[in-house]
């Protein structure tokens, strides 16, 4: 019988990026599942419509030896509470219960860093979680959902991990405006410099989601970021180096960042483009270690300039 990896949430960005390193390397049929046709089909990967929410009716003909969820509502803040748990909790149970008709031996979960909040002290995997969000609860309670199935059956085995910010080709993120501000010239802190914002290239996402599948243990659970722990500075620099050096800097005072946040909340409730609780994010640090990766020697330092300049060979020069 064919064997089959599935891959929910194949069409957004991290998925696109797994899909293609699947195909390269796997043997297996690859089927994607995602609400969205892929903006840029894969050669090779069968894609199928489909929600998370219900697949109560949804099979496939093989085997399936492995299940990849990257599908998610995740956007924060924007969406209402309700479609956090929907999808994210909705969706673990659903696939779950798909991994128990199936038979399958091996689920990979990307859960978020929001489930210990932000804060300045250090998140290592055993920190307990304490999330602040909605979006962040529904990760954790998803990856509890997926502790139980595997738990059921020696034989199973489960790779959750939590990404800080991942950026790359196709992101259309943070990173992504960040560039955009200062090719155009300039790029404002929004209250103090030396925030600290765990990120990760994309290929080096996928590369430690694959390590860790590789490995033999039956739970891997491992944060999926740069130990450096760069801060805003840090980043604005290494762009600034290389590729935008006549860039203006400039800080706008954290006063005149909470200001905003308190002028804009009367008007978030009716649709402005800024949330007040995005304004405060930007003040936050998310300090998270890759604890795991390190103790497999998977976390070298110094890698952000190398990964600025693979994602702008990945993308003609745009960082797009």
């Amino acid at each position: 019988m064919e064997r089959s990896i599935l891959v929910f949430g194949g069409s957004g960005f991290v998925g696109t990026h797994l899909l293609r390193r699947l195909r390269k390397t796997v043997a297996a049929k690859i089927v994607s599942v995602d609400l969205r046709a892929p903006t840029a089909p894969i050669s090779g990967v069968e894609y199928k419509i489909g929600d998370v929410r219900a697949l109560g009716n949804f099979d496939v003909p093989d085997a399936i030896e492995t299940i990849y969820n990257l599908a998610a509502v995740h956007r924060t803040p924007g969406h209402p509470d309700h479609e956090y748990y929907e999808t994210n909790v909705g969706g673990a149970i659903e696939i779950a219960a798909l991994a128990r008709r199936k038979h399958v031996p091996q689920i990979v979960f990307t859960s978020s860093i929001s489930v210990y909040g932000p804060g300045e002290d250090t998140k290592l995997e055993e920190t307990p979680p304490a999330p602040s969000s909605s979006y962040g609860r529904s990760k954790l309670l998803a990856e509890q959902v997926f502790r139980d199935w595997a738990t059921e059956n020696q034989e199973r085995k489960l790779v959750i991990t939590r990404p800080a910010v991942v950026f790359g080709p196709g992101e259309n993120g943070n990173f992504t405006r960040l560039a955009t501000l200062l090719q155009k010239g300039f790029f404002i802190y929004p209250g103090r410099r030396d925030t600290i914002k765990g990120c990760f290239y994309v290929e080096d996402l996928i590369n430690a989601i694959e390590f860790a599948r590789s490995c033999p243990e039956r739970f891997v659970l491992f944060n999926a970021c740069y130990p450096d722990r760069y801060t805003i500075e840090d980043i604005v620099t290494a762009f600034r180096a290389s590729y935008f050096p006549n860039a203006r800097e400039l800080l706008l005072p954290e006063s005149a960042v909470k200001a905003a946040a308190t002028i804009l909340k009367p008007f978030s409730a009716v649709g402005v483009g800024i949330h007040p609780d995005r304004v405060m994010k930007l003040v936050k640090s998310t300090n998270v270690v890759p604890g795991w990766l390190q103790s497999k020697g998977q976390a070298p330092l110094g890698q952000l300039q190398s990964a600025l300049l693979r994602w702008r060979n990945d993308s003609s020069g745009c960082f797009t």
